[in-house]
């Protein structure tokens, strides 16, 4: 093999159509196995709730680690060097954050019949402010967390081909098929497609590495490098960046646990030991997963120097072109990974939009637009009103307007307003509603304004400023203002256990 050879042509393009087809063929076989699958929403949106250990497992795996992870983490790594070691420890507070609620809250899932998160807000609080602004906030994560797999997606085929395979026609390609098997069968596709997808971004991440240290010399030679051209990115960070690495790890603690999609994915276990057992998996991803691909970002400041900052975000696409170009077994190898990359990113994008769908549908149009739709009606509703969001999501993935790495960061500033209604609404009986809704909105605010004033005092992310308010209205709210004895009881229905 010569070094200039690169990926396209017919090999690309048959592993696209590959791995298409096998999703394709997955939402065929789901939707003729399950006819009932339009009537439920039950069954829809969390497949029956009968998700065994391993489907669980791989689908809260495919969906925590995806594009942002394997496109988006490599070259932040890149261009912060070591620092980014906090990708894995964020990643283990993930896990934390689950534990905090997630068995508890499974419980009172199938206690309640919950299907959404909303659910949970409506039953809790019997606030339809809670409900719609949560529901909203939710929307927005949503929404956001779509368009950054769209965008990686693109960026990751675009660097991967060397620019044969056009950014927009990728990203064109993959929504279609997305569209599809999520249409035809729900969670269980989403599910099913995810168990394949975790497996192979398995694969394609270690071969990367393997690839990595052999052809570009490891950790050894990028250290010294960076020694002498980048020590910025060697040492320890100053005092802003160790604020800001802290911040990062509270704000990815609480938004990353409480994504409406993993939560979906927590009401569609089979049973509470399965839940268990899945979370205890998942525990070890964030040394397999981020861990390598933090080395991948690392290499490749010595592989690649002195990219610019958009440029860098095609690094995993460029440093797996080039160990393709070094002989036959990498370059097949590295073809999988391409596939591999774009089905994780898929998987990720997949069960955001069946949550998106989900809120619209159930939450939004069924509880409040019109409470007479049957759930046949409710279910077409978010399929049609999912299909105008990824356009729209699809319009600004076009022109990607900020690193994968600022799009990461931007979902979790509104999305962890709703944590203090969602975590301490579980074991608080005296949590006072209307406190709790003044808190979110003014929360929101705060974190919108200081967002788009990129104001972050301290290094503090705004979204923690705008939290910090937010819990000391529920909290002082809820000690001067006591709850009814009509909603004292009603509560001790829903979180006496």
């Amino acid at each position: 093999m010569t070094g200039d050879l690169a990926f396209g042509g017919w090999s690309g393009v048959l592993i696209m159509a590959v791995y298409g087809l096998i999703m394709l063929a997955i939402g065929l076989i789901t939707y003729f196995k399950n006819k009932n699958i339009r009537e439920s929403n039950t069954e829809y949106y969390l497949g029956g709730r009968g998700l065994s250990v391993m489907v669980l497992f791989f689908t809260f795996y495919a969906t925590q680690y995806s594009g942002n992870t394997i496109i988006g983490y490599a070259p932040q790594g890149y261009r912060i060097g070591f620092e980014w070691l906090q990708s894995i420890t964020f990643m283990i507070l993930v896990m934390v954050g689950y534990l905090l609620f997630a068995p508890r809250l499974y419980v009172l899932s199938r206690k309640f019949n919950f299907i959404t998160p909303s659910d949970w807000l409506a039953t809790r609080f019997r606030s339809k402010g809670i409900t719609i602004l949560g529901s909203i906030l939710m929307l927005y994560g949503l929404g956001n967390y779509l368009l950054e797999q769209l965008v990686a997606v693109g960026q990751g085929v675009s660097g991967l081909t060397g620019g044969t395979v056009p950014y927009q026609l990728c990203v064109v390609f993959f929504i279609v098929i997305m569209l599809i098997y999520s249409w035809l069968g729900g969670m269980r596709s989403v599910a099913y497609t995810d168990t394949m997808q975790g497996i192979a971004l398995l694969f394609g991440v270690f071969i990367l590495v393997i690839g990595s240290i052999v052809y570009f010399g490891g950790l050894p030679s990028t250290a010294d490098y960076m020694a002498t051209f980048t020590p910025e990115k060697l040492g320890v960070p100053e005092t802003d960046g160790i604020v800001g690495w802290f911040s990062m790890l509270v704000l990815v603690l609480i938004g990353a646990s409480i994504y409406p999609h993993a939560i979906q994915r927590i009401f569609s276990a089979k049973n509470e030991k399965t839940l268990k057992n899945s979370l205890i998996g998942m525990a070890w991803m964030p040394f397999v997963t981020t861990g390598v691909i933090l080395l991948v970002g690392i290499i490749g400041i010595n592989a690649f120097p002195d990219l610019g900052e958009m440029e860098s975000e095609k690094l995993v696409g460029m440093m797996a072109n080039a160990i393709a170009s070094e002989n036959l077994f990498f370059y097949w190898a590295m073809i999988l990974l391409f596939g591999g990359i774009i089905a994780a990113i898929i998987s990720t994008a997949d069960s955001v939009l069946l949550t998106f769908s989900s809120v619209i549908s159930k939450d939004l149009y069924g509880r409040y637009i019109n409470p007479k739709a049957t759930e046949h009606k409710q279910i077409f509703v978010g399929k049609i009103t999912g299909i105008i969001a990824t356009g729209i999501l699809l319009v600004i993935a076009w022109y990607p307007p900020a690193t994968l790495y600022e799009i990461f960061v931007l979902k979790f500033e509104l999305l962890v307003q709703i944590a203090p209604a969602f975590i301490l609404g579980l074991y608080w009986k005296q949590l006072h509603s209307k406190s709790v809704f003044i808190g979110m909105v003014v929360g929101t605010i705060i974190a919108t304004v200081m967002t788009f004033a990129n104001i972050t005092p301290f290094g503090i992310f705004s979204g923690l400023w705008g939290l910090l308010v937010n819990l000391i209205i529920c909290v002082v709210g809820s000690l001067l203002f006591n709850i009814s004895k009509s909603e004292k009881v009603e509560v001790d229905k829903v979180i006496g256990l």
